[in-house]
């Protein structure tokens, strides 16, 4: 294998085996034409990003040790329940976003071998796809937690 290429939602790496140079492209523009799959991967993962932000933010607001709102324990209790549903629907973008993209990765890294088309390019997931998927899966698991174990 000559080399190995890492690519993402938003660029291409491929680095050389024998002297570890690494060059990465980005795509040419978010407006160019790419796959449906790459533009509603994309969509989902800003959508996951965004509502877990709020979700992080209004659990911050919702805590007790915060003093906001300090004499309205009822409000709080709301403040932490918004903040469940909001990390709850930030899980179910991200993690379905991110293991969509590694599925996809890997059916096109199966179709090739199972085709015997060797470009010397080594197809692997990085660190990005694991974090999305653990980050997914924790906003999806407190949101949970958050909404369904409040007292």
């Amino acid at each position: 294998q000559v080399s190995t290429k890492c690519r993402g939602l938003w660029w291409e790496c491929v680095t050389n085996v024998f002297d570890g140079i690494q060059t990465c492209d980005e795509y040419d523009s978010i407006y160019a034409e790419h796959s449906v799959k790459l533009v509603l991967t994309r969509a989902m993962m800003i959508t996951a990003d965004i509502l877990s932000g709020f979700g992080f933010l209004f659990l911050v607001l919702g805590l007790d040790c915060v003093k906001f709102l300090p004499d309205e324990p009822l409000i709080k209790l709301r403040i932490c329940l918004v903040s469940g549903v909001l990390l709850l629907l930030a899980g179910l973008p991200g993690i379905t976003g991110s293991v969509w993209y590694a599925v996809d990765v890997y059916v096109e890294r199966s179709s090739l071998l199972f085709h015997n088309v060797f470009l010397g390019i080594q197809y692997k997931f990085g660190w990005s796809c694991w974090l999305g998927m653990a980050g997914s899966l924790g906003c999806f698991l407190s949101g949970s937690l958050l909404t369904c174990c409040m007292y």
